[in-house]
């Protein structure tokens, strides 16, 4: 008899394969794409590597993380497991794999991600490759442990090459006031990546009315940081993963360790129940084959009328307009030029 367990991850299985796709076009023809894009996968993550992409994400929590390739941003392949727990020397993480990021750093490819420590707890690590197709293999697993629940990493390197790492003190343990609360940290990474110099800073903790501040439960994760023009942009979503309410908003700064100052536009994308998009979040950015275009790259709820932790990737265009403001054309759900 199976275990709820087993049959989980058959269920994750096939929908990080695409076995529900079948009927979900990603091109409309050779020149327009239309989301969403087919690929079950939630917390999605776009490295570029040359003129290819690699997409990421939480794909099959159980095991680890999947990998896809992509020449145009649109049309993605299946690689296989970019990490799994089941390669020797990654046996710390018992479960719970969420939002992988990759970056190439000094002619090597690290993973961050999070998983469940046999203690209970939440909790970031690291790993390495040669490779952005994996195999990932841990190098310091957890990262740190503050006695906490920690989720959702994302490296950011300056452009002085000093590495930050950006995260989440998960709410599901972090109790302020007898509330649950989700808030983004950084700390500075030493030239390894694998020490800090200093203590955690507070980022980002939910603060604006569409974030929800007067629930129990609350949310600010799955940071993404990017500079332009000598400014610091941090995306980052709240609300609940599975609420059609989980979208996007983003905070600026003179500094990676702040003080950030939250956009009065947020969110900058959100559901539109009419297209059937509901609960557009946890992003990166990346920049189109020819580099003249930025793109979002996001999860939405696979059954917008069920909203769940079935999730599927979307891109749209994103544009700092001439204030510096961030602008996102979308969500959308009609046909859309390709990445040029």
């Amino acid at each position: 008899m199976r275990t709820v367990g087993t049959i989980l991850f058959i269920i994750l299985t096939l929908f990080s394969v695409g076995v529900y796709c079948d009927n979900v076009p990603t091109t409309v023809d050779d020149l327009s794409y239309k989301n969403h894009l087919g690929i079950f996968v939630a917390d999605p993550y776009v490295l570029r590597v040359g003129n290819k992409y690699y997409l990421y994400g939480t794909s099959v929590s159980s095991v680890g993380f999947k990998v896809w390739e992509s020449t145009n941003l649109v049309n993605w392949e299946e690689k296989g497991f970019a990490f799994s727990k089941l390669e020797e020397g990654n046996e710390w993480g018992q479960g719970d794999f969420w939002a992988p990021e990759v970056i190439e750093y000094k002619n090597e490819f690290y993973m961050v991600y999070s998983a469940r420590d046999s203690d209970g707890h939440l909790k970031i690590a690291l790993a390495k490759s040669s490779s952005p197709l994996g195999p990932f293999k841990n190098i310091k697993a957890p990262l740190f442990d503050d006695g906490l629940s920690n989720i959702d990493g994302d490296i950011f390197v300056d452009s002085d090459g000093v590495p930050y790492l950006f995260y989440v003190r998960d709410c599901s343990e972090n109790i302020i006031n007898g509330k649950h609360v989700s808030q983004i940290y950084v700390r500075r990474m030493s030239e390894n990546l694998l020490d800090f110099q200093g203590e955690p800073i507070l980022v980002a903790e939910p603060s604006q009315q569409w974030e929800g501040i007067g629930e129990e439960w609350q949310w600010n994760e799955g940071p993404f940081v990017m500079k332009e023009n000598g400014i610091y942009y941090l995306l980052y979503s709240a609300n609940y993963f599975a609420s059609s309410d989980y979208g996007v908003g983003y905070a600026t700064a003179d500094n990676p360790e702040g003080p950030w100052n939250k956009s009065e536009e947020n969110p900058i994308l959100s559901k539109n129940l009419s297209l059937g998009v509901s609960g557009p979040g946890h992003c990166s950015v990346i920049a189109s084959p020819n580099k003249s275009e930025l793109f979002i790259v996001y999860h939405t709820h696979a059954f917008p009328k069920a909203p769940s932790g079935i999730r599927v990737l979307n891109i749209d265009r994103i544009y700092f307009d001439k204030m510096g403001r961030l602008k996102v054309i979308g969500p959308t759900r009609t046909p859309q030029p390709l990445p040029k």
